[in-house]
């Protein structure tokens, strides 16, 4: 297929990035990371891919207002209630019988799915003996992740997800209502660790029980799959746990054969190999 102008222009763009800041989004699947670029040239203002190129060499500030989009920040707590109630049900029994647990939230965006699992760990009685470990290579997503403050606005999909993925109590129990923001409680982060870390370009993460990386595997493209999926395999300790988004899967990757199937419907694995 012959490359049309803007696709080269993406391709040198994403090699820029890559030389001057080292975000390597260059194996991330081209029609998605396309399509971002091409709004985040009309959004901010460009008239070409090569225009924002260049704003972006000479000017660091436009850094994180382009990771902004290449970035998705698209998130709901409890998000996909049914994977929550599996854990809960059946990966939760498992991780009871450990003295000390940790957790990775790979690709924590702007927190939900950590204070998600905070709270349903807190529910189940395993809050002082967890350390969570949420990561991402958008350093503004941290930041909000570290905050812990959502629009009011969006509590009350977030409530209705905590019940129907088992919650013991009411999710206003871990957050307080301030000018039309939701502020989650400081207690649901104090074992947490905040780091940046890229699945591309990054090591592992050792020992840990279990690993949630949801839908974040469906924007790269196969080989850099089976790089993070090798780095999730060495990260788990023997018999621990891997979640993945709805619609991803071990099935075709190099590293299937390291992995059962745990709970197939919800995309839960359990680390196989000796």
């Amino acid at each position: 297929m012959t490359e049309t102008l803007e696709d080269i222009e993406i391709q040198l763009l994403l090699e820029a990035l890559y030389h001057r800041y080292h975000y390597d989004f260059r194996h991330y699947a081209r029609a998605s990371i396309k399509r971002r670029l091409l709004q985040a040239r009309v959004q901010l203002g460009f008239e070409s891919i090569s225009a924002m190129q260049s704003a972006v060499l000479h000017d660091e500030r436009m850094l994180p207002r382009l990771l902004n989009y290449l970035t998705v920040q698209v998130s709901e707590m409890f998000r996909d209630p049914a994977y929550y109630l599996a854990l809960r049900e059946k990966v939760i029994p498992h991780l009871k019988t450990y003295p000390s647990l940790k957790v990775w939230i790979a690709g924590c965006s702007n927190g939900e799915e950590l204070y998600s699992l905070s709270i349903l760990f807190r529910e189940e009685g395993l809050a002082d003996k967890t350390m969570f470990y949420a990561t991402d290579i958008n350093p503004t997503a941290l930041k909000k992740a570290q905050a812990g403050v959502y629009p009011l606005d969006d509590i009350r999909l977030f409530t209705e997800n905590h019940q129907k993925a088992g919650g013991r109590s009411s999710l206003s129990d871990y957050y307080t209502a301030d000018y039309g923001r939701a502020v989650f409680d400081k207690s649901l982060r104090n074992q947490v660790v905040f780091s940046d870390h890229s699945l591309v370009t990054d090591s592992a993460f050792g020992e840990m029980h279990l690993i949630s990386c949801r839908n974040v595997l469906i924007y790269f493209d196969r080989p850099l799959q089976d790089r993070a999926l090798g780095l999730f395999r060495e990260s788990l300790a023997r018999r621990g746990f891997l979640g993945l988004g709805s619609k991803e899967s071990l099935r075709f990757s190099a590293h299937a054969h390291a992995f059962a199937d745990f709970c197939r419907e919800q995309r839960i694995y359990q680390r196989s190999e000796p």
